[in-house]
């Protein structure tokens, strides 16, 4: 939730018809009441962690698997929605609440992902993965407050088309820029093919609005090569170049 079908209860979706604005496009009356009902839902767990004294000993993750599939306008100023590897697709909610060991009210402008949930339930737990190769990287020092993160980059592979119309693509994230490789250019063209990548400065352009590719091809290059050696380096499925049927 919040997801197709889009329904909830008739008295709900009312109270907002009844709003100024309910009319407007992005102002859906029925998606604003299921919202409620996510957040009533959220806060009913909430208490009762709270009535059975259990808040300091559970760690509460909310978290959005995907941005909107309706989300190219709604979501600006980031560009993109649901199985793009904008940032419309991919930087979506997340909070955390565990009580005494999360400071309340706290924020972190740190990237992470939701591959590095499990890597911290292990640290939570007490279990070693020192020597085991997962994905990911334990969140427990920006969690607690008591260090930053070690990884030098996040990747991103959807090496499959989307019944929306987009087609196969693959990210890289290191410091404030991200590479994509759409893989169907690549493939046929290699890295210089007109559309086969695109860099952007997120720091600077978080619209994703200006493709640095031309100004900046070491660094396009660079991260380019990182990400294919990432894809090789965990076995991962990619796309192959199939005869065209005449």
């Amino acid at each position: 939730s919040i997801h197709a079908p889009i329904l909830e209860r008739p008295e709900k979706i009312a109270r907002y018809q009844a709003k100024p604005g309910a009319d407007r496009p992005d102002h859906n009356p029925t998606v604003g009441a299921m919202v409620e009902t996510l957040d009533s839902s959220g806060g009913e767990i909430l208490e009762k962690l709270d009535e059975l004294k259990l808040s300091n000993n559970t760690l509460v993750i909310f978290f959005s698997d995907n941005g909107c599939l309706w989300g190219r306008e709604v979501l600006k100023p980031l560009r993109g929605g649901k199985a793009q590897l904008y940032e419309g697709g991919i930087r979506v909610p997340l909070v955390v609440r565990w009580s005494g060991k999360v400071k309340a009210g706290s924020v972190s402008t740190t990237p992470v992902s939701s591959v590095d949930f499990f890597p911290t339930l292990l640290e939570i737990a007490g279990q070693d993965f020192s020597e085991s190769r997962i994905d990911g990287v334990s969140l427990l020092p920006l969690l607690t407050g008591l260090g930053d993160l070690r990884r030098d980059a996040i990747y991103w592979h959807y090496p499959h088309y989307h019944s929306s119309g987009v087609g196969p693509s693959g990210a890289i994230r290191r410091g404030r820029y991200k590479l994509i490789e759409w893989f169907e250019q690549s493939l046929a063209g290699g890295a210089e093919a007109p559309g086969a990548i695109e860099l952007y400065d997120l720091h600077q352009d978080i619209s994703e609005q200006h493709n640095l590719v031309d100004k900046k091809p070491e660094l396009a290059r660079q991260l380019y090569e990182k990400l294919k050696s990432w894809r090789s380096s965990v076995g991962a499925q990619e796309m192959e170049l199939s005869e065209q049927v005449q």
